[in-house]
């Protein structure tokens, strides 16, 4: 598994108009970046929108989905829908799937029980359907019948879509590293947060007769980076309080002390309006937002992103608060 400091990707959320975003993706090609993966997380913009657009227009960047969750399409609709993306893009999309998070989960309809097998058994099946096989399958949460995915025009091989889920707990991590591609790592932890889901990737891969070395390890890192240092680290700590106060497994694997967390919760309801972020992003210090961030000047970022890279991650995922074009230019030669 190559941690050369030549993998690069961009990480888009809905920051920027989808106009802007498909530009922003060529720019990064341009540059040499791996890749471009497009969230999917808050009830905004989807993934599988934005990737097809960001496909269409670039000829090798890989295009991401940077996670969608496993709850809310059908197993046969997504399959549908990746064997789609890969018709637009062929080899170069990446299927990037999660567990989702309370509460916005629970809001919209959907319990999330028993999170592991229905992990598994979404990517069993979903593997099983892009190889082109027909497929039944009786689990807890997926009853397919005899299906395949039915090419009449078009390409009927095996499609290449590796699938790489979105862990952030230590029990989802070690399924990773036994039945997926890839592991997304996520943001706002600290680098050591990395060690502990290195170890729990190596326990699943030895389960499947792999190594670490085969779980492809990129990850999703805030990087606010601007010459003006005071502007960068407010940027990312704005970003790092909302976060913190509205999604409980990130607080959970952060790193940041229990006592502040309470304090930016009992700030912030759900959804947080912009005047409560505002009224607690002075609850955060500035040692906290680089202990979880690639945030501050050029070199400082560079230098956050290496110790990312020296805990285990493979390619860095970054997210760019400020100008983004900037932050493109800095990382174009790599992160050393």
């Amino acid at each position: 598994m190559s941690t050369s400091s030549d993998r690069m990707a961009l990480y888009l959320q809905d920051a920027h108009e989808l106009s802007e975003g498909i530009e922003l993706a060529k720019y990064a090609e341009a540059k040499g970046f791996e890749a471009v993966w497009q969230a999917e997380s808050r009830l905004v913009r989807d993934a599988i929108v934005p990737m097809a657009a960001f496909a269409a227009h670039t000829t090798k960047l890989k295009v991401g989905s940077g996670v969608i969750n496993n709850w809310t399409r059908n197993i046969g609709l997504l399959a549908a829908t990746f064997l789609t993306l890969d018709d637009l893009a062929p080899d170069r999309v990446i299927c990037g799937i999660g567990a989702w998070w309370d509460p916005l989960a629970r809001k919209v309809g959907i319990e999330r029980r028993k999170p592991l097998l229905a992990m598994r058994e979404t990517v069993t099946v979903l593997r099983e359907l892009l190889t082109m096989q027909e497929v039944t399958f009786h689990g807890e949460f997926h009853h397919v019948d005899g299906i395949r995915l039915d090419v009449v025009h078009g390409r009927t091989t095996p499609r290449h879509v590796p699938i790489y889920i979105g862990a952030t707990g230590m029990q989802m991590m070690e399924l990773t590293g036994e039945i997926a591609d890839g592991a997304v790592l996520n943001y706002l932890v600290a680098p050591k947060y990395n060690l502990e889901a290195m170890d729990a990737l190596e326990r699943g891969a030895r389960k499947a007769g792999k190594s670490i070395d085969d779980i492809d390890r990129p990850q999703l890192m805030i990087c606010s980076v601007d010459t003006d240092r005071k502007k960068a680290l407010d940027g990312a700590r704005k970003m790092m309080t909302q976060y913190l106060g509205q999604q409980p497994h990130l607080m959970k694997a952060s790193g940041v002390s229990q006592e502040l967390l309470d304090e930016i919760h009992q700030v912030l309801t759900w959804p947080a309006t912009d005047e409560q972020i505002e009224g607690a992003m002075h609850l955060v210090p500035d040692d906290v937002v680089q202990m979880c961030t690639a945030s501050g000047s050029p070199e400082e970022v560079k230098a956050k992103v290496r110790e990312y890279i020296d805990h285990g991650c493979t390619c860095p995922i970054l997210y760019p608060l400020g100008d983004p074009k900037l932050m493109i230019d800095i990382f174009s030669e790599g992160y050393s």
